[in-house]
C-alpha cells in the first residue's frame, strides 16, 4: 500500500512546505530576537538556519500529532494494524508500538452484540466481522423492520445505538408516546 511519489510531486510537496513553514519562521525569529519580521533574515547565518531548524520541530510535533489522530481515526473504522502499517510501511507492530491507542481494544462485552429497546421497539446492535464496524436492525412498535444499509458500518457502538434509537423513536406505535419517552 505504500506509494511512492513523482518527482513533479515531490518538487511541489516542498514548495508548499517551505512556504507554509516562511511564516512560522518568521514570526518565531521575530520574537526570538526582537527584530521586526522583514530583518530576522539579517542575522548570522548559523542563528538564521538554526531557527529554521527549531521552527521544523515544531512542524516535525505536530505532523506526529496529526497522524496519530488519522491512526486512531482509521482503527475507530475497524483498520487492523497490520493495516496502519502497511500505510505507513512498517511491520504491524512498528505500528502497534508508534500508535498503542489507535486500535479500540474494548472488552468482550462492548464487542458483543446487544439488544436495546426504546419507543417500544427493538434493535440488535452487532459488530461486522470483515469491516470491524457496527450495524443495527431493528423492529419499531408499529411493525416496521429496518436496517442499516449494506454499506453502512459504524464506527462505535454507540453511534450504531444512534441510529437505531432515532429509527425506533420514528416507528413508535405512537408517535406522541415516542416523544414523551425521550
Amino acid at each position: 500500500m505504500m506509494s511512492e511519489i513523482t518527482a513533479a510531486e515531490q518538487t511541489a510537496l516542498d514548495k508548499a512546505l517551505l512556504d507554509a513553514l516562511n511564516p512560522l519562521a518568521s514570526a518565531m525569529r521575530a520574537r526570538a530576537t526582537g527584530l521586526p519580521e522583514e530583518r530576522t533574515w539579517d542575522a548570522n547565518p548559523i542563528e538564521v538556519t538554526l531557527s529554521i531548524l527549531t521552527t521544523w520541530k515544531m512542524v516535525d510535533a505536530e505532523v506526529k500529532r496529526l497522524t496519530a489522530i488519522a491512526a486512531k481515526t482509521a482503527g475507530s473504522y475497524g483498520a487492523s494494524y497490520e493495516q496502519l502499517g502497511a500505510a505507513w510501511g512498517i511491520t504491524r507492530q512498528g505500528a502497534r508500538k508508534k500508535w498503542p491507542d489507535a486500535i479500540d481494544r474494548s472488552s468482550p462485552a462492548e464487542a458483543e452484540a446487544s439488544l436495546i429497546e426504546l419507543c417500544g421497539g427493538s434493535a440488535e446492535l452487532s459488530r461486522d466481522p470483515s469491516s470491524g464496524g457496527w450495524r443495527w436492525a431493528g423492529k419499531g412498535a408499529d411493525g416496521t423492520r429496518d436496517e442499516a444499509d449494506s454499506t453502512s458500518y459504524y464506527a462505535t457502538k454507540e453511534e450504531a445505538a444512534a441510529h437505531a434509537g432515532a429509527f425506533l423513536k420514528e416507528h413508535a406505535a405512537d408517535r406522541r408516546q415516542g416523544l414523551a419517552d425521550q
